[in-house]
């Protein structure tokens, strides 16, 4: 009976630390965003002059001193696919919005929300639950470390 017991408590403990980990706030993330959101979109663009997609997450991730490719399109091509039900904070979605393939992405921040360079917004925040989004979602890919996860989810 203590085993049972044992065993019953050492999985909930288990499952509480996992569920924390994937709900946890991402702060650091949502400062960086903050900051810039508004910032007008402008396409090439990769400064708080001006971002397309791919270039605010850039902008982003080099906060982190993260290195990814430079377009959305090959943006996708790294890290590992992720399903839309295990997003985690600093994941990346991806988006079909012209009909040829991959042509936007964004930073998933949590809470079905991600954030990213609207042609017709700038930086904005968006729900994935969007019909336009939901309509145009292609994939998603973790690049993101553990431990790089844990330092864009911390408060220090």
């Amino acid at each position: 009976m203590k085993k049972v017991i044992l065993s019953m408590l050492g999985a909930a403990i288990v499952f509480s630390a996992s569920a924390t980990s994937s709900f946890a706030s991402s702060v650091k993330l949502e400062s960086e965003v903050d900051k810039v959101v508004g910032t007008p979109y402008q396409w090439g663009g990769t400064s708080v002059a001006g971002f397309d997609c791919s270039g605010f997450i850039l902008y982003i991730f080099d906060k982190f001193n993260l290195d990814l490719p430079r377009t959305s399109k090959t943006q996708a091509q790294v890290g590992t696919p992720v399903d839309r039900e295990n997003l985690r904070a600093g994941d990346l979605v991806f988006f079909n919005t012209d009909g040829t393939g991959i042509s936007h992405a964004g930073i998933y921040i949590g809470n079905n929300e991600f954030a990213h360079s609207s042609s017709s917004k700038g930086v904005t925040i968006s729900k994935l639950s969007d019909s336009y989004y939901k309509n145009r979602y292609v994939t998603a890919r973790r690049v993101v470390s553990q431990q790089s996860y844990l330092k864009m989810i911390s408060e220090i």
